[in-house]
């Protein structure tokens, strides 16, 4: 046979072989999502979403301004007895107890597989999807910058392991999806900083040993202060280098200095990032995130990353799990979106609490929490404010017991007032820590303003990777129109109205207007009298 013609067979043959394994894997990959779709729509089952079950589930979605809530709403109402010990990466308590209440979690949807489902009410926040990019990467850059006080990367290591040893506290490093985006940060921050170390130097790794040897006990000093020597000229040739970097930068993009931190359109197309980053929403609200309990989780991502359009499957789990939650709220619409919690969720929970006798028992206004150290710089949905303290985030520092003022009566209208006395401490607070640790990679500062400067291709293909989140997001402002238009209708509600406005001390709004307005018609009276007085000597 000619040896061209058997070559050109040999090819057809292998395309037709690679064909078909090529339909077979995108069959099996469709009958894995759908499979794992309908098994879990069919778990989707509702009878009353609008009613609170004793267990609520705060479903957190990263960047979204969901710590706020947490310590200026639900911390003020549930004590600590009722808090459900939250849990990053293993449950650490028994569900079928009754008295734990609430768990807030960056865990997604597969935890409801480990709760009672009947006795679970489910909430969320949900954000623009591009935004939550943004917030996400200068998240992870703000975290890793905090480590530059050190001289290299393995000195910031060892000093976080003894750190993380010394507290009972979980760490921003224990949490998802930080504990896979801020090391990954951190070490590109190090090459970038200390191009001529390595990572591998550190001044605190060489420990002088108990030796009764002179001769030998000289030349460990010796070594010693060499490197002691070795690592002043380090710290002052890196400043050097910083210093002639912010002189030769030309950008004012602040999201593009790669000498000085890892460009935003590297951060976004790089696997770490597909796989944790993008679409994140979707996958942790459908349950599939790389910390999912699902046994088949990370098959049905691999699928829908592979196939694209099999996302839609995805989407579809999503959404109908939206649909069941008790609330979902808008980090863009910050402000209806507290006062619609308050009176959906917090009224609620008030009213249960108030029937079990368990509000004023731990529920308090805590002072001290103002200035507490948090793990997620999430406030009123802006980014520019900063959370935990250098190295520690503690993410379990939520409040003390200590300075409680208890609420022996909690009302909505007495929740607002704690959340806007709550949110104002934490801005501030927030927003010196966050100052503090972007001066450290200066001047690649990040602003709303400086968002604006990013190349409107970064833009279209962040949507781009994020077309499920884009899809569900505004499958969310439609959910939060209609909870929105039944919040309002049931606040003219005649058997709401009658007891919706209630000071702590249990004076109601009705009464006060009742013996108010004897004074206010007599003013208005004597007001009219005396125009009237005026009016009459003008004419004459």
């Amino acid at each position: 046979m000619d040896p061209t013609l058997k070559s050109t067979v040999l090819l057809m043959l292998l395309g037709l072989v690679v064909n078909v394994l090529s339909i077979t894997d995108s069959e099996h990959c469709q009958n894995v999502v759908k499979k794992w779709a309908f098994t879990s729509l069919d778990h989707e089952v509702k009878e009353d979403k609008h009613t609170l079950n004793d267990l609520l589930f705060f479903l957190h979605v990263p960047r979204t301004g969901g710590r706020t809530y947490f310590h200026c709403f639900l911390k003020k109402l549930y004590s600590n007895s009722l808090e459900c010990p939250r849990s990053y990466d293993k449950l650490r308590f028994d569900p079928s107890k009754a008295k734990c209440r609430l768990l807030t979690t960056h865990d997604d949807y597969s935890i409801t597989s480990k709760l009672p489902r009947d006795r679970t009410s489910v909430v969320t926040i949900l954000r623009n999807p591009v935004d939550r990019v943004f917030s996400t990467y200068e998240f992870s850059v703000e975290v890793a910058a905090r480590f530059l006080v050190h001289p290299n990367l393995t000195s910031a290591t060892q000093m976080t392991g003894r750190l993380r040893s010394k507290t009972n506290g979980v760490s921003t490093l224990d949490i998802w999806p930080w504990k896979y985006l801020v090391p990954w940060m951190r070490e590109d921050l190090f090459a970038r900083f200390y191009p001529f170390l390595g990572t591998h130097f550190s001044r605190h790794q060489f420990s002088l040993p108990s030796l009764k040897d002179s001769i030998v006990l000289s030349v460990l000093r010796a070594s010693q202060f060499a490197m002691t020597k070795t690592y002043q000229i380090c710290i002052h040739f890196r400043d050097a280098r910083k210093a002639r970097v912010i002189n030769d930068i030309n950008s004012s993009d602040p999201y593009n200095m790669e000498d000085m931190v890892m460009p935003l359109l590297d951060y976004i197309d790089n696997p770490i990032a597909h796989e944790i980053v993008h679409n994140g929403a979707t996958f942790q609200i459908a349950g599939l995130t790389n910390n999912s309990y699902l046994p088949e989780a990370h098959e049905v991502r691999h699928c829908v990353e592979k196939y694209k359009k099999l996302g839609e499957y995805v989407l579809q789990v999503a959404k109908k799990r939206l649909d069941n939650m008790l609330y979902v709220g808008l980090t863009e619409d910050h402000r209806k979106s507290a006062t619609m919690f308050a009176n959906v969720v917090g009224a609620q929970v008030i009213s249960q609490l108030v029937e079990s006798n368990a509000i004023g028992e731990g529920a308090a206004v805590n002072k001290s929490e103002q200035s507490t150290s948090f793990s997620d710089s999430e406030v009123d949905g802006n980014d520019h404010q900063n959370i935990t303290s250098d190295e520690k985030g503690d993410e379990a520092a939520t409040s003390s017991d200590d300075n409680e003022v208890k609420q022996e009566t909690m009302s909505v209208g007495k929740l607002m007032e704690t959340y806007e006395v709550c949110i104002s401490g934490l801005r501030k607070t927030q927003a010196r820590r966050r100052i503090a640790s972007l001066k450290r990679i200066s001047p690649a500062n990040f602003t709303k303003e400086a968002r604006l400067q990013v190349p409107q291709m970064v833009l279209q293909q962040i949507q781009r990777l994020n077309n499920l989140d884009l899809e569900l997001y505004e499958y969310a402002q439609g959910i939060f129109a209609k909870q929105h238009e039944q919040a309002a209708e049931k606040m003219f509600d005649p058997d709401t109205l009658g007891s919706m406005f209630i000071y702590s001390g249990g004076t109601k709004l009705w009464d006060v207007i009742l013996w108010t307005m004897p004074f206010v018609l007599l003013f208005i009276f004597i007001v009219f009298v005396n125009a009237k007085r005026r009016t009459l000597k003008v004419k004459i």
